[in-house]
């Protein structure tokens, strides 16, 4: 919409007087105050640079429409350079300070103290400038001119970050699929027409006001969904956008749902091994996932689906499911349905998309035809069910069952490699080992 507004009406003349112009920005100036003094303080205290950052951005967007309010013509004081200035700084420099979280070095809890005095430093500097305005108010000259080079300039430094911070949070919107982080989004695309408005619009078009319009919903769209995640006691990840795909798995309620969350809580009161076996494998499902490239979309349904992959066992008699020895035939014959069923109970249950009722189905199918319950083959069985398949071969084998001890990590790749290309997708066991190389490379535990 902001767009389309400028495009048909940012050229009509209006004439508005300096009162309009120092209300509407004083109360983008105080949203922005409460939204910065909101997560700055709740942050400091969680230690949570994320939220820091965000406030420092806010504060700091905050004291540049404070000072380009009240240094509007003839209302504190006359004719001078720092409106200008102030006015085209404001979203430009927000929007460098929010792209900043995207270094890993300033998310880390001790980056809050060094954050919270830059902040005061970048307000202290902003107050010096308005105050230099207010003793020689020809100190600071009128720029950026409307459309002038320097305005384009601006404008392109501006949208370059807001681009970077509205394809992250897409990102993050399209592994949660939660609201507030869309709404996220959203405000970001409104704070970048903002900033065509008030760079390339003057005082006399109705789209130079707009901006500022769209600059104060863009600031309540961002602010609001963060504090809310903050209230939460849950750091918000869509400006930020390094939410993992394996952070799914580790907190389904949160972002797959409380219906994912229903059916976890059900398998693990039937058999406990079977929804720790699942979570486990969902888990390296998506580190493959991400390690082959897989979209935002992708992932999440590889999350889901790995959580729910044996969700059929439920329909499973207990003396079998739990049975301390070996299976006979025709109880393994039981076993086997629980891929058909678990596909027609979420799709009974509704709001499981095709991708992860076909994981359901297909995560026993084997390329070479081997595999239940259709023997699909080949270019017939995508590369998500290829990922699960792998890795719950994998998981299986590593774990220990009352009839046979656990496999070691090397003897359950061993059996995969030999696999590879015939049973299984050579890719995905690659990347499997790959992922599970850096974590021992680490001194982390492989796949307990």
């Amino acid at each position: 919409m902001p767009p389309a507004v400028l495009h048909f009406v940012g050229r009509d003349k209006v004439y508005w007087g300096g009162w309009v112009h120092f209300t509407t920005v004083a109360a983008g100036a105080m949203l922005a105050t409460v939204c910065a003094i909101a997560l700055t303080v709740v942050g400091a205290r969680r230690a949570d640079a994320r939220a820091v950052l965000v406030g420092g951005a806010f504060s700091v967007m905050a004291a540049l429409l404070v000072l380009h309010s009240v240094t509007t013509p003839d209302i504190l004081v006359g004719d001078n350079g720092v409106v200008a200035f102030a006015g085209g700084a404001t979203l430009p420099v927000g929007a460098s300070i929010l792209a900043l979280s995207v270094l890993p070095v300033l998310r880390r809890p001790e980056a809050v103290k060094p954050l919270l005095a830059l902040t005061v430093v970048a307000i202290a500097l902003v107050a010096a400038l308005g105050v230099a305005a207010v003793l020689d108010p020809h100190l600071v000259p009128d720029v950026p001119e409307p459309a002038s080079p320097l305005a384009w300039a601006a404008l392109a430094v501006g949208l370059g970050f807001f681009g970077v911070l509205a394809f992250r949070a897409l990102r993050t919107y399209l592994l949660t699929h939660r609201v507030l982080d869309l709404v996220v989004v959203v405000g970001l695309l409104w704070l970048s027409s903002a900033l065509v408005g008030t760079l390339l619009l003057g005082y006399w078009e109705l789209g130079w006001w707009l901006g500022h319009g769209f600059e104060i919903v863009g600031i309540a769209l961002v602010g609001i969904p963060v504090a809310i995640d903050l209230a939460r006691t849950a750091p918000s990840r869509a400006l930020v956008g390094d939410l993992r795909a394996a952070e799914l798995v580790a907190a389904e309620e949160a972002y797959l749902g409380s219906q994912v969350r229903a059916l976890m809580v059900a398998l693990a009161d039937k058999d406990e091994y079977t929804e720790e076996h699942t979570r486990r494998v969902a888990l390296r499902a998506v580190q493959v996932g991400e390690e082959l490239g897989l979209p935002s979309p992708q992932l999440r349904s590889l999350a889901v689906g790995g959580l729910l992959h044996d969700i059929g066992k439920l329909r499973c008699p207990d003396e079998i499911l739990k049975k301390p020895a070996p299976l006979t035939d025709e109880e393994y014959a039981v076993v086997r349905e629980h891929a058909e069923a678990g596909r027609r109970l979420l799709k009974e249950l509704g709001g499981f998309d095709d991708t992860v009722l076909g994981l359901v189905r297909g995560h026993h199918e084997r390329l070479d035809g081997s595999g239940y319950p259709r023997g699909l083959t080949g270019s017939s069985i995508d590369l998500d069910t290829r990922i699960l398949a792998v890795c719950d071969v994998y998981d299986a084998l590593r774990s220990a069952r009352v009839y046979r001890e656990a496999w070691s990590h090397e003897r359950a790749m061993r059996l995969l490699r030999s696999a590879a290309g015939d049973e299984f997708d050579a890719r995905c066991v690659e990347a499997l080992e790959r992922v599970l190389g850096r974590e021992q490379a680490a001194g982390l535990a492989v796949a307990v």
